[in-house]
């Protein structure tokens, strides 16, 4: 597959906000903060994910340590946190996840990060059934955050 990375733009407002709006998104994504460059945290990395130069995802990068309450505060400095989501349905369970993922996962590591780590919603089984064909293991039971319940998985480098 051939998938490409593009920063998040202005002009990508509408098509996040009609990805954000897909049941399938509200879902897992009930806080629709504006993802927009302008009013974006700058300590998060956003992309547009395409396939084949169609637009149908998106992926966040960031350091872990930005944050004082983070739950992965306690790993190597460096660590990158990601979260993402397919926001074009017809594209789900194709297995569009685990190649983009995989390879946005490769790079970080490829960049320096000592770890990568996500936190998915300990219920939502596909994301973390994809995260361990990636090579991502569950770090402890799972946590109450303030974004909800999420289970913690770490990946190094292979």
């Amino acid at each position: 597959m051939r998938y490409a990375f593009r920063p998040v733009s202005a002009a990508d407002a509408g098509l996040l906000a009609r990805w954000h709006d897909a049941p399938h998104v509200r879902r897992w994504w009930d806080d629709p903060a504006d993802h927009t460059s302008e009013a974006a945290d700058p300590r998060v990395r956003r992309w547009i994910v395409s396939l084949d130069a169609r637009p149908f995802a998106y992926i966040q990068d960031y350091v872990v340590h930005d944050w004082d309450d983070h739950p992965f505060v306690f790993l190597p400095e460096g660590t990158r946190g990601i979260d993402q989501f397919i926001g074009e349905a017809e594209m789900l369970g194709q297995r569009h996840g685990q190649g983009f993922i995989g390879i946005h996962t490769a790079r970080l590591l490829a960049e320096g990060a000592p770890l990568v780590v996500t936190d998915p919603d300990p219920t939502n089984t596909v994301a973390v059934a994809v995260y361990t064909k990636l090579g991502f293991r569950p770090v402890g039971a799972p946590l109450e955050t303030r974004w909800g319940q999420v289970q913690p998985m770490i990946r190094g480098p292979d």
